[in-house]
């Protein structure tokens, strides 16, 4: 498996749904089967880093725990068992972390020092850095949360992103990105329409274009990893909360 580092190193495309994904990986015949794991490992590996972290682990037991996690998830096909009508594909991978760190780290460790089995690598110093940023108050299960979040707005920008480049606008949206998050009455417009090379009302237009294409993205991410609509909106409540902790 190849290095694996932030969840917006480089576009990628998926299935339909993250859970279709996840069965893809189960299908060990499909020549689909190896892409899917590593768009999996890829996207959701930083929360689990993350959440390993704050149980107090150092980062070098971090690194080889949340390898191990994602060798065992793959070698024992615990994937088999994942069923999107049962519910949140972030709360399958979490519980399945949870398992494993009580059931099987222990023996897992012994094995993988015995054994000198080949794992994927993590970019430890990215993990590090963006561990280091984040609200060390929070609880574990706090920190995933958040940080499950924040990856999922990261594949939001990502996409958003490759549109702006496969219409042969990538400046456009580096100039437009910062409006995503400022108020209304911060907005130098004046300012953003040279940038853009438009009028003011055209530069009004785009922001308000981005914002809402960039809500539609967002909720569609979201949406990739839930069972069905019913979940949606309780997801979206869940993980605004967990985006509205404070900031260290």
């Amino acid at each position: 498996m190849s290095r694996l580092a932030s969840a917006t190193d480089s576009p990628r495309v998926f299935p339909h749904t993250r859970w279709s994904v996840v069965l893809a990986a189960t299908r060990r015949t499909s020549p689909e089967c190896a892409a899917a794991l590593e768009s999996i490992c890829r996207a959701y590996w930083y929360p689990l880093y993350a959440y390993v972290r704050r149980c107090g682990h150092s980062p070098h037991d971090a690194q080889d725990l949340t390898q191990e996690f994602f060798s065992r998830l793959l070698e024992k096909h615990w994937l088999d068992s994942a069923d999107p009508d049962k519910g949140k594909l972030r709360t399958f991978l979490i519980v399945a972390l949870k398992r494993f760190m009580n059931n099987e780290w222990r023996r897992a460790s012994a094995q993988r020092r015995g054994g000198g089995r080949e794992h994927a690598a993590f970019d430890t110093a990215f993990a590090e850095s963006r561990f280091a940023a984040d609200n060390h108050s929070l609880a574990p299960d706090e920190t995933f949360d958040r940080q499950w979040a924040l990856t999922l707005l990261d594949l939001t920008v990502t996409r958003l992103r490759g549109e702006f480049q496969a219409t042969g606008k990538p400046d456009d949206f580096e100039s437009l990105k910062d409006c995503l998050t400022a108020a209304h009455g911060a907005i130098d417009y004046a300012s953003l329409a040279k940038k853009l090379a438009v009028n003011e009302g055209a530069a009004r237009v785009a922001v308000h274009r981005l914002r809402k294409r960039f809500r539609a993205v967002f909720r569609e991410e979201i949406s990739q990893t839930v069972a069905d609509a019913a979940e949606l909106d309780m997801e979206l409540r869940h993980l605004a909360t967990a985006l509205a902790r404070p900031s260290p």
